[in-house]
């Protein structure tokens, strides 16, 4: 129980997938201009991490290896990845058309997030087992959750602030970027995993 813990916080706080290995930057950069979409797209992602990370070990263990068809795990992933992202894609049009709107093209996107290829790449370099391995993913979920809705949170509050002209938009989003991986990497070390 408690490597699980460990796995957990190690995979949303320390070891987060945006402010310390800086993937899933792109929705990251482009969705958390709002909080509402912030939080619904770090739903989303959650999601699809913690079901591709349950999948993903399932499939690689129990057919990729015992087959000798290892080579085939990237082209394997990207396909579950993609299927759980048009799942969520219908049920977020289905229930919430209002966040579907404002989710716009990062939604399919998600399919694209090199945050979740890499968790179901580092879930299998970790040698996980299958608990291990569906924490993983979601603590990973969790983490680049905390990362859009920090993020949201500060460029809310700057759309009251007086920011110089060559700074706004993409200029201070980079900087607090920056800010937000320095103050997360004061946490590397204290778990590793």
């Amino acid at each position: 129980m408690e490597k699980l813990i460990l796995i957990l916080i190690a995979a949303s706080i320390t070891n987060n997938f945006v402010l310390t290995y800086f993937l899933g930057i792109c929705p990251f950069i482009g969705v958390s201009n709002k909080m509402d979409s912030a939080v619904g797209l770090g739903m989303a992602t959650t999601f699809v991490m913690t079901m591709a990370a349950t999948v993903t070990w399932l499939i690689y263990y129990y057919i990729l290896v015992p087959y000798n068809l290892v080579f085939l795990q990237y082209v394997t992933f990207i396909i579950v990845i993609a299927s759980f992202v048009q799942f969520v894609e219908m049920f977020i049009r289905k229930m919430s058309p209002q966040l579907y709107k404002a989710l716009g093209i990062f939604l399919p996107l998600i399919t694209t997030n090199c945050a979740i290829l890499g968790l179901t790449l580092f879930m299998v370099l970790k040698d996980y087992n299958f608990i291990e391995a569906i924490v993983y993913g979601l603590g990973a979920g969790i983490g680049f959750t905390i990362a859009l809705v920090l993020m949201a949170g500060i460029r809310e509050q700057l759309e009251f602030s007086d920011i110089p002209g060559p700074l706004k938009g993409a200029g201070i989003t980079l900087i607090l970027a920056g800010m937000l991986a320095l103050a997360f990497m004061g946490f590397g070390g204290i778990i590793s995993g």
